[in-house]
């Protein structure tokens, strides 16, 4: 079978890491990168051997695309390669706004297309062993930190990182929250750079989650609670620990086995595959919209806290 022509749209720090893996794909062939800036452009085409082109050149050339661009561009870059024929894979979030999600996902509709979502910790080999052992989760507690970069700040830390955790969470409990409490501040950005969330399904089950950007150290957990057990996810280390109660009381712990692999290389592997099959992707532009909309509405709840706290402290200064 031929390989998979495939371009990347955008040579900033993510684009540059898909051209990588691209280029290493038994399954692919890197053959274009796109972007506004010509001279970052030409350069990426230099380091990973392949044509620097503009997006409107890539039909008939290429056909899938990787969009590693800003957010708020998601849309009309996305929209345009579906209609033009390709597969896209779209840099998480799918879109700045629903409406926009909405239209892409309408767009690869009506097109035929394949429209993948990068939730990249779907891939990441302890989520898989999670999953395997997932039966009823109760409660989640969840821990994502980054030190401050200068990257993304474009949207806010619950749409930048804790998105990836807001979709696996959607994805095990199946079910959207009923309810949404949150909190979250501006410190180095004019955009939210800490949030924390309490999250309540229809099942009972309750998550609670925080995402910084401004932290000191690096930091990926999860912790699910469900009964008799409870699961430690470390995301960076790739690793799953499950302490649990057995019968005669006795508390055992146990790591699950897992293959460690890089999840960037696995989830464009997916993709690709995806391409070749025609099969639904494993993480669909459906469910990039439905992650979308709890990020939404958590930075709704956020602005409603901010107001609340706004009048209290007027109130107090009175």
């Amino acid at each position: 079978m031929a390989k998979i022509r495939v371009a990347v749209v955008g040579a900033g720090e993510f684009g540059r890491n898909h051209m990588r893996v691209v280029r290493e794909s038994g399954r692919a062939e890197l053959v274009a990168v796109c972007d506004t800036d010509g001279r970052r452009a030409a350069g990426a085409a230099v380091q990973f051997e392949c044509a620097a082109l503009d997006a409107q050149e890539l039909p008939g050339r290429a056909d899938a695309a990787i969009v590693a661009v800003p957010t708020v561009a998601h849309c009309s870059v996305g929209c345009a390669l579906l209609e033009a024929g390709l597969d896209v894979m779209m840099e998480k979030p799918i879109a700045p706004d629903l409406a926009s999600a909405r239209q892409l996902v309408e767009t690869a509709r009506a097109n035929s297309r394949l429209l993948q979502v990068g939730h990249l910790e779907r891939f990441n080999p302890a989520v898989a062993a999670l999953r395997s052992i997932a039966g009823l989760p109760l409660f989640f507690e969840v821990h994502r930190m980054s030190v401050f970069t200068p990257r993304s700040l474009d949207i806010d830390v619950v749409l930048d990182l804790m998105i990836h955790d807001l979709d696996i969470l959607l994805s095990l409990v199946g079910q959207a929250p009923e309810e949404i409490r949150a909190a979250g501040i501006s410190v180095l950005s004019r955009k939210v750079d800490i949030a924390n969330v309490r999250l309540a399904f229809p099942g009972g089950c309750v998550a609670n989650l925080t995402a910084s950007r401004v932290s000191t150290e690096r930091v990926r957990k999860l912790r699910l609670f469900q009964p008799r057990q409870y699961i430690s996810v470390d995301y960076a280390r790739q690793e799953c620990s499950v302490f649990e109660v057995a019968d005669n009381r006795q508390i055992g712990f146990r790591l699950l086995p897992v293959e460690n692999a890089e999840p960037l290389r696995l989830e464009l592997e997916s993709f690709f595959e995806a391409v070749e099959t025609r099969r639904r992707p494993v993480v669909s532009g459906e469910d990039g919209c439905h992650a979308l909309e709890v990020a939404l509405a958590i930075l709704d709840k956020i602005e409603e806290h901010s107001r609340r706290v706004e009048q209290s402290m007027a109130a107090w200064k009175s």
